[in-house]
């Protein structure tokens, strides 16, 4: 594939892509919050009246289907223009069988579902989300963890985020817009990030949303939109979303911006997702969400997450929410990996664009060639591979303690056995 070619692909996709937005077409009507509450607290619970009509993109995704046909899957930039399109072209078709059984068989194939078995591994999503709840709900029990209160407007923390994104991408180049429509606290795009107008905010969100919005997901997107030979990876595709998250979720814990609380939620959401594949349906969530702790609000809000799209009955769901530990399992072992074999740079071509973690492998001769350039923003966690090589050597140690054979006594009975033996 001649350079011209790429260049006439990469500067076409995002048109084709421009009428594929995914999260936009899920959004649910204002009011349906409230309505929900009033009758779930009247002890009169409901199924949520939503009606998403599904989207007409059958030309979008012929003319996608057209352009991967032109790709030369032999060459790097080829296969990635061709993946990049061919995802969008899921998207479309799961966008068009809104409410359908066929949304969640899309939805798997863009996001996967949590049930799924790693390979060569006996670990599922599912069982990491499994762990992580019984290993929050014992700390949690023990009450020495304080709450940390969201008392935080959202024009306040609009406020107070705006500078942070200027010192780290320049002052005027990223905004921070409120949102009354969004389910989630904050999405991040190329140029902005929205914040829920509905929503308040912790001190705690601070530098999670920092780290996680902004030092990535806004980051990758300007390092791609940057790249000089390859702009599209620039583009928020669906194949990168898994990755993307990942990425994130891995800032949170390397920079300490990820509480319990915070993990339990994610956790909780990848069950949320294969109890609804199970049959469970909304208001079923709903109340299997406050009864681990969250508010009403909280509990409506992660429920709808789960619900887009979907047939609120149960038997369905909008699978995304379990890209996040997914994604983190992904990327933490990637990391591993390429510092194990001596492949450092591995960790910024993560950055360089919204990439998967196949793309850093397959991209990495155009890379070396330096077709492909270097991200323009990094945040300090992952510049410096010292400390990032440090944790997750250390992970990778501590992983192979078996904790099924200890616990306190034991632990306390080595303590003296070792003191016995100096004594001696």
């Amino acid at each position: 594939m001649s350079t011209a070619s790429v260049s006439e692909l990469d500067s076409c996709l995002p048109d084709l892509a421009r009428k594929i937005r995914v999260l936009d077409a899920l959004a649910w009507p204002d009011g349906i919050e409230e309505r929900f509450l009033e009758r779930w607290r009247a002890k009169r619970a409901a199924l949520p009246k939503v009606e998403l009509q599904p989207r007409k993109l059958n030309a979008e995704i012929a003319a996608l289907e057209d352009f991967i046909g032109r790709c030369d899957k032999g060459h790097p930039a080829g296969r990635y223009l061709a993946m990049t399109a061919h995802s969008y072209a899921t998207a479309g078709r799961m966008l068009g069988a809104i409410g359908t059984s066929d949304f969640t068989r899309h939805s798997a194939a863009l996001y996967r579902r949590p049930d799924l078995k790693y390979p060569g591994q006996h670990l599922s999503t599912l069982g990491a989300a499994q762990f992580f709840i019984k290993t929050t709900d014992a700390l949690l029990r023990s009450g020495e963890i304080s709450p940390s209160p969201a008392q935080i407007p959202a024009e306040d923390f609009a406020a107070w985020m705006q500078p942070e994104l200027d010192r780290f991408f320049g002052p005027g180049r990223i905004a921070v817009v409120l949102d009354a429509t969004l389910a989630a606290k904050a999405i991040a795009g190329v140029s902005r990030i929205r914040l829920s107008a509905r929503a308040r905010f912790s001190e705690l969100d601070k530098k999670q949303l920092l780290q996680h919005e902004a030092f990535v997901h806004v980051a990758t997107a300007q390092n791609g939109k940057l790249q000089p030979n390859l702009k599209s990876m620039g583009l928020g595709a669906p194949r990168t979303t898994q990755t993307q998250e990942g990425i994130a979720a891995l800032a949170e814990l390397v920079t300490g911006s990820m509480d319990i609380k915070r993990l339990r939620r994610l956790a909780l959401r990848v069950l949320a997702v294969q109890q609804a594949l199970d049959g469970a349906d909304f208001v079923q969530v709903f109340e299997g969400f406050l009864e681990a702790g969250q508010s009403e609000q909280e509990s409506f809000r992660s429920a709808q997450r789960i619900f887009r799209g979907t047939d609120l009955k149960g038997g369905s769901a909008f699978t995304k929410d379990a890209v996040y530990l997914t994604g983190l399992l992904g990327v933490h072992t990637l990391l591993r990996v390429a510092i194990r074999d001596s492949r450092p740079e591995l960790v910024g071509h993560l950055f360089a664009g919204r990439l998967d973690l196949g793309d850093t492998l397959r991209l990495a001769p155009l890379f070396e060639s330096g077709w492909l350039q270097k991200p323009v923003y990094q945040p300090a966690w992952a510049e410096d591979l010292r400390v990032l090589a440090a944790n997750l050597a250390f992970s990778a140690l501590i992983a192979q303690v078996n904790l099924d054979v200890l616990d306190l006594e034991t632990i306390e009975a080595f303590a003296d056995e070792n003191e016995v033996d100096a004594g001696a």
